[in-house]
């Protein structure tokens, strides 16, 4: 097995089988994200990444149930080369039921349906994409090189060819001046475009970031827990469409995951009784290193 710079997935791929595809982000101007900042993108040669699915089939075989195919962005790869190590990979793997990929949505919708649905086909089932925010301000602040209206595209798209969305969103990445924006815009981003699922992060300055040299300056106020806590009951109220919230990241202060609107009550009770507590019992400020 090879591998090349920082691999990185989500917790919900913890048991999968990662066997990189690519290297780097090939958007890479995110102003929080360090992960990808001295690796050049690039996709790696198909017949190398069939000859690491074959090594892990021969060590493996059976067990693997669930592939994810790193970097950053893979959904930027060719997409005849995609399909391909797509199908090698479930003609290998006899009880493969996924195969997930990061992408962000400006790549998604640059592939258009007829590319989505061959990868579909071929056995794509999920993609990762950081929506951060569905205030087209923040997105512009932070680089994030789709709008929400680009956001909405992608996911109306792989919600036509079937295609799973787990869509990222960053609390507190608006600061104080944006939070009531950032929650009551990204709500409506979910509204209008639901994803499968909804997975919650908080923002943490990292190194070698401009927004951490935007905080350390105090050009960008960040949020305190309680106001973190305040964002995230302001975006579940907003939300009205029908979506699987997820919060399971050593970010946040205070994990709620359910459905919504079903678990509604039941979450915001969660936030509600974290309120109550003094924000020094939730982590200190700290500058993320990965």
């Amino acid at each position: 097995m090879r591998y090349e710079g920082p691999i990185y997935r989500p917790p919900s791929e913890a048991r999968s089988l990662l066997v990189q595809a690519t290297v780097g982000c090939p958007h890479n101007r995110c102003t929080f994200c360090l992960v990808y900042k001295n690796t050049r993108f690039k996709v790696r040669p198909v017949q190398e990444i069939k000859e690491d699915l074959e090594e892990a089939a021969r060590l493996e075989g059976s067990r693997v149930r669930t592939l994810f195919f790193p970097a950053g962005n893979t959904i930027a790869m060719p997409t005849s080369g995609l399909a391909e190590i797509c199908r090698h990979a479930r003609s290998l793997f006899p009880n493969l039921t996924r195969i997930t990929v990061y992408g962000s949505a400006q790549f998604i919708v640059k592939k258009g349906d007829r590319e989505l649905r061959l990868l579909a086909e071929a056995g794509l089932r999920r993609i990762h994409v950081g929506w951060e925010s569905g205030d087209n301000e923040i997105l512009a602040a932070i680089k994030k090189g789709a709008t929400r209206e680009v956001h909405a595209e992608a996911s109306r798209l792989l919600r036509e060819v079937g295609l799973e969305l787990n869509a990222y969103v960053m609390l507190g990445i608006g600061g104080q001046e944006k939070t009531a924006c950032h929650a009551r815009e990204t709500a409506a981003l979910v509204n209008e475009a639901p994803p499968t699922v909804l997975r919650l992060r908080t923002f943490v300055p990292k190194v070698n970031t401009p927004l951490l040299e935007e905080v350390m300056a105090r050009r960008f106020a960040m949020l305190r827990p309680h106001q973190v806590l305040a964002e995230t009951a302001a975006l579940l109220e907003g939300i009205t469409a029908p979506v699987w919230v997820e919060s399971d990241h050593y970010t946040n202060y205070v994990n709620v995951s359910g459905s919504l609107p079903e678990d509604r009550n039941k979450m915001l009770a969660v936030l509600k009784k974290a309120l109550t507590r003094p924000e020094s019992d939730f982590r200190p400020f700290f500058i993320g290193t990965e």
